[in-house]
């Protein structure tokens, strides 16, 4: 290399600018004065460099998919380490599963089980309401030619929804158990304690009657009752939860507010009527005769 003076070099580096702008200048003018040859002279420019954008936009794209393969690996072998100790936990409940399933077979064999009869059901879709007395309620596209009756249980996929009140031919009016006028006994599964659950037209109906010495857990899971032989028991509701202090709701399983399908199932007499007792006779009212008050002022032979 040819040695340069210092002086040089900050003079040229000061001589770069303009001469710069000096170049663009021109490179504007020569494209205003002949417009053909500088459209023909930037496209051949393009076609020159075109090959190398090309070479660097793809490199650009192989390095992003690069890093983001890296990523996708790294996510995939957490995901497999999440999903290998999950496969593990299931394996353990399903070894007590069965083993829970054949004693459970083995004690009903034994104690010579009767198992309960299966519940007879339809399944309808579910359209809006627009009449009726009832806030909370929904009609079903199923009707007593279904084989629908009043007081059938009408079932969400993931828990209680409510009851038949009111049914036609093709069509059944389903209350829903988060209106004011549902009024159901439950029990708390964990402390086994009975309430009431009561509906205000609100999305939580509230639990009410409960004792005073096993108050709901929060979380507590909340089925049907068959105190008042209304209901079949353990249909499950919702959990309990605490809006505030002392005031216990329960969040239904069902998604009241998008009902698109309801089963409706009849469980036929939820309560169990006791046999007589042999030799048993039913207390009747002894028939007594008529006595006409005018009779005594009859005498005697003149009464007929």
């Amino acid at each position: 290399m040819v040695p340069v003076s210092i002086q040089v070099r900050q003079a040229l580096s000061k001589l770069v600018l303009p001469v710069l702008l000096l170049m663009s200048v021109g490179i504007i003018i020569a494209g205003q004065a002949d417009r053909p040859l500088a459209d023909k002279a930037r496209m051949r420019v393009a076609d020159v460099l075109a090959p190398l954008w090309s070479l660097l936009s793809r490199t650009q794209t192989d390095s992003e998919r690069f890093v983001h393969g890296i990523q996708e690996a790294r996510n995939l072998a957490e995901e497999n380490h999440r999903l290998s100790a999950e496969n593990a936990n299931l394996r353990r409940w399903y070894e007590v599963a069965v083993s829970l399933a054949r004693e459970n077979d083995t004690l009903k064999t034994e104690l010579h089980w009767v198992p309960e009869p299966t519940p007879a059901f339809v399944t309808g879709r579910v359209v809006a309401d627009s009449g009726g007395i009832y806030a909370r309620a929904v009609l079903l596209v199923a009707g007593t030619t279904s084989g629908v009756q009043v007081g059938n249980i009408a079932l969400a996929s993931s828990g209680l929804a409510g009851r038949v009140t009111e049914v036609g031919a093709h069509a059944a009016r389903i209350l829903l158990i988060t209106d004011i006028a549902s009024r159901l006994p439950v029990e708390l599964e964990s402390s086994h304690a009975a309430a009431i659950m009561v509906g205000d037209n609100s999305p939580l109906p509230r639990l009410l009657y409960y004792s005073q010495d096993t108050r709901p857990i929060e979380g507590e899971r909340v089925v049907t009752s068959d105190q008042a032989g209304a209901f079949p028991s353990g249909i499950p509701i919702g959990s309990v939860h605490y809006l505030h202090p002392g005031q216990p709701v329960v969040q239904p399983f069902a998604r009241l507010d998008r009902l698109t399908m309801l089963r409706v199932f009849d469980f036929g007499q939820s309560e169990i009527e006791p046999p007589e007792a042999p030799g048993h006779v039913p207390l009747t009212r002894p028939h007594r005769a008529l006595t006409l008050p005018f009779k005594t002022l009859l005498g005697p032979g003149q009464e007929g």
